[in-house]
């Protein structure tokens, strides 16, 4: 049975790796390694189906793939020309703030807003909802990731 703190703890840890990849971009490091290894062990790419869409994917919205994830992560690889590189963008912090969780044996799902700190430290609100299954080491991988901006009015 998967528990809230394990949720809260795969959440960390996707926090940690986007944060990690824009330091690694930001000095000169291996920030495409970085990002194929946050892509590998926190998705479920390798198990089956993943239904990411992510927050500002607009041509190519969905991305059923792990080279498309990895494009939407850090800029372009070939398999999505709009990609940009989201966690390239110098971001120092990433904070989850779950409105509702429900947990089901070995699944979860959680929603709510995560908070992307800048370099200039504002903060970006973005709108999350994740699905994770239990891989067969025990971890948390994520099988559905939807983001998108709060709708303006």
């Amino acid at each position: 049975m998967i528990t809230v703190e394990e949720v809260e703890k795969a959440q960390q840890a996707w926090g940690d790796g986007i944060v990690d990849i824009a330091a690694a971009y930001d000095t000169g490091a291996d920030f495409v390694g970085r990002a194929r290894s946050h892509v590998e062990t926190l998705y479920a790419y390798d198990i089956g189906p993943v239904l990411f869409k992510p927050t500002f994917a607009v041509e190519q919205q969905f991305r059923p793939t792990f080279e498309g994830a990895l494009s939407y992560f850090v800029g372009s690889n070939g398999a999505c020309p709009e990609d940009s590189g989201f966690a390239i963008k110098g971001w120092t912090k990433v904070r989850f703030e779950n409105q509702k969780m429900a947990l089901h044996g070995g699944t979860a799902m959680s929603m709510g807003n995560y908070f992307f700190t800048s370099p200039d430290g504002s903060e970006v609100k973005v709108e999350f909802s994740f699905g994770y299954i239990v891989d067969s080491d025990g971890a948390l991988r994520i099988h559905l990731h939807h983001s998108s901006m709060p709708a303006s009015v």
